[in-house]
This record gives C-alpha cells, sequence and structure tokens, in this order.
C-alpha cells in the first residue's frame, strides 16, 4: 500500500508562486501515475495535472496550462507542483493521488484510491 503525504501548500498574494510537494512510501512507486486534484468550497474535486510513471508525459487542466508544472524524482519518490501565476480561483484543498492499477495515466477521479490528507491554497490580497 502507498502512502502519500503532501506539502507546501500556504497564504499568497495573486501573482506570486507557490511548490507543492507530495511525498510516498510503500508499493512501487515509479511504476504508478500520479495526479494533483484539487478541491474549492462548495465545487466537486476536479483534476490538475498527472504525471506518468517515468515522468514524461503529463496532463493539465486547461484552466492552469502555461502557470502550473507537474515534474516527479522517483529516486526521492516525490512528485512536485509548481504553481506560477497564480489567481484567487486557485484557492482549494489540493490533493495528491495514485491511481489503482500501475502503468495506468489517468484523469478520472474514480481511478485514483489512494489520497493524500491535502494541503491548502489561498490566493488573496
Amino acid at each position: 500500500q502507498v502512502h502519500l503525504v503532501e506539502s507546501g501548500g500556504g497564504l499568497v498574494q495573486p501573482g506570486n508562486s507557490l511548490k507543492l510537494s507530495c511525498a510516498a512510501s510503500g508499493r512501487a512507486f515509479d511504476n504508478y501515475a500520479v495526479a494533483w486534484f484539487r478541491q474549492a468550497p462548495g465545487k466537486e474535486r476536479e483534476c490538475v495535472a498527472v504525471v506518468n510513471w517515468v515522468g514524461d508525459n503529463t496532463y493539465y487542466t486547461d484552466s492552469v496550462k502555461g502557470r502550473f508544472t507537474i515534474s516527479r524524482d522517483n529516486a526521492e519518490k516525490t512528485v512536485f507542483l509548481q504553481m506560477n501565476s497564480l489567481k484567487p480561483e486557485d484557492t482549494a484543498v489540493y490533493y495528491c493521488a495514485a491511481p489503482k492499477e500501475p502503468l495506468f495515466f489517468t484523469v478520472r477521479i474514480g481511478n485514483y484510491d489512494t489520497w493524500g490528507q491535502g494541503t491548502q491554497v489561498t490566493v488573496s490580497a
């Protein structure tokens, strides 16, 4: 079983940057895609970005393209989300997640069965 722990959230002003980290332990981390999801108050949880097990294939939701970058360091068992040019609408709890199956690149929330505890990101002046 894999265990995920997020860190790096906080309060930032619009236009500034934050870098989130997702540290993994347990099962063969480098055989699994990892995704970042976010959930704002009153809204459904949405997939923000996904990186495959090698780190050479990524997905971004349209609202963050060109501003967010997902990457991974398999040696350190860590996935990162670099968030630049942050906007108030990026305010949410951010979760990292791993899917049920190895070698499976997916954006569907139903395919993810392992979640971190979440880290709050607040973008406000």
